[in-house]
């Protein structure tokens, strides 16, 4: 089949060419637009799963649905090397700036003078202006070094001027479990007062299965604030209709022995079906149909694919012991395995073990589902390590 035809698109974040199963979510969030623009309140939402069952995808559909209807959208990665301060500062300057104009009403020059001082909060030396003189504007004061004072001013004052546009403004986070304690706790909070008080703003957050327990740990209401709403693998149906309909687009249709080869092997994960989807493709001889052969061949160099990158790339983090202990939790698969029965086949004791499991927690290579309980964050992962030469 020609590649530059090919309809997969296998990488973090890339929209798929048929976004399936994820219509109930899709649903939830326009009607939390519709609610925010309408005056009334809508919850947090949360997206929580594994690596690779698609959540970046999502989150950004979401953040493109927002910026559709004009509103003000800041979207942003926990843990990218930012604090939270200096990413929501820097997501809001290209929404705001492009709605600064001389003829701005006053709460959106009052919404531009607090990001400028939110700005300067961490950046002395910013020279941000929105190129208007706002020196007799009030607002500001989202400079005072205390982040949740700072940032509930900030939603406030930009939520004010959305309203003022008959917009809203969207917050949406990925990988907010590597946002720290104290950073999670002023965004709870800071939730919290925008959903009491009215304010035209809406958060979706999005990230690992120990992000609803983190959340609960950085403030003890964030169950009843947030709606929680976990993303997993797609049934096979579904994982069908995403190999499918993109071929089918392209006048190309696929043997139905080929499809129950790929949907099977990629176990449902929106990740590796575009993976092996682009791998097929790309090896069909075509010109119209995919057969089981080239699934097969496909899959295979699918895997490899993987192998080379999605699983290498979090292997190689790992220090020598980190990898060890890795291993010790792949004889369970990707199920999950006691922190005790992993010092067990090590020969170690579970405290001694503690600093290792952090690492590997703070790496994001594996979570705690429960106490006691570690798994691995991508699936397949425990198959991968069994492949691997022991050190």
């Amino acid at each position: 089949m020609d590649p530059v035809l090919n309809p997969y698109s296998p990488g973090t974040g890339r929209p798929p060419a048929a976004l399936v199963g994820r219509d109930a979510q899709l649903q939830n969030w326009q009607v939390a637009l519709d609610r925010i623009q309408r005056g009334r309140t809508a919850q947090p939402v949360v997206l929580y799963g594994l690596r690779g069952v698609g959540k970046t995808v999502l989150l950004s559909e979401f953040a493109r649905r927002a910026t559709e209807r004009s509103w003000i959208v800041a979207q942003i990665e926990g843990g990218a090397g930012k604090s939270l301060r200096e990413a929501l500062g820097e997501a809001l300057h290209g929404p705001l700036t492009d709605l600064a104009r001389p003829s701005a009403g006053k709460r959106l020059l009052r919404g531009l003078k607090t990001a400028l001082s939110f700005k300067a909060s961490y950046d002395i030396g910013g020279t941000w202006n929105f190129g208007l003189d706002l020196s007799d504007v009030g607002g500001g004061g989202a400079d005072t070094g205390l982040f949740e004072t700072d940032l509930r001013k900030l939603l406030h004052d930009v939520a004010a001027a959305a309203t003022e546009e008959d917009t809203g403004m969207a917050v949406l986070i990925d990988e907010a479990q590597d946002l720290g304690a104290d950073e999670l706790a002023a965004l709870c909070a800071s939730a919290h007062t925008a959903g009491q008080n009215a304010w035209r703003c809406v958060f979706a957050l999005a990230g690992l299965p120990s992000l609803p327990r983190i959340l609960a740990e950085a403030k003890s209401y964030s169950e009843r604030l947030f709606t929680f709403q976990p993303i997993e693998h797609l049934d096979e149906l579904l994982a069908a209709r995403v190999l499918t309909e993109p071929a089918t687009a392209e006048n190309v249709s696929w043997d139905a022995d080929a499809v129950d080869h790929i949907v099977r092997d990629a176990a449902g994960y929106p990740y590796f079906l575009q993976q092996f989807g682009q791998d097929t493709w790309n090896e069909a001889h075509g010109p119209h149909t995919i057969t089981l052969t080239d699934a097969r061949v496909g899959a295979a160099r699918g895997r490899a694919a993987l192998d080379a990158g999605f699983f290498r790339a979090r292997w190689d983090r790992a220090t020598r012991s980190e990898q060890h202990y890795m291993r010790a939790m792949a004889a369970d698969g990707d199920g999950g395995s006691g922190s005790g029965e992993v010092a067990i086949r090590l020969g170690r004791k579970v405290t001694s073990l503690g600093p290792t499991r952090a690492n590997l927690i703070a790496k994001g290579l594996v979570y705690a589902p429960e106490h006691g309980i570690v798994a691995f964050t991508v699936p397949g992962m425990a198959e991968f390590i069994t492949r691997q030469p022991e050190l």
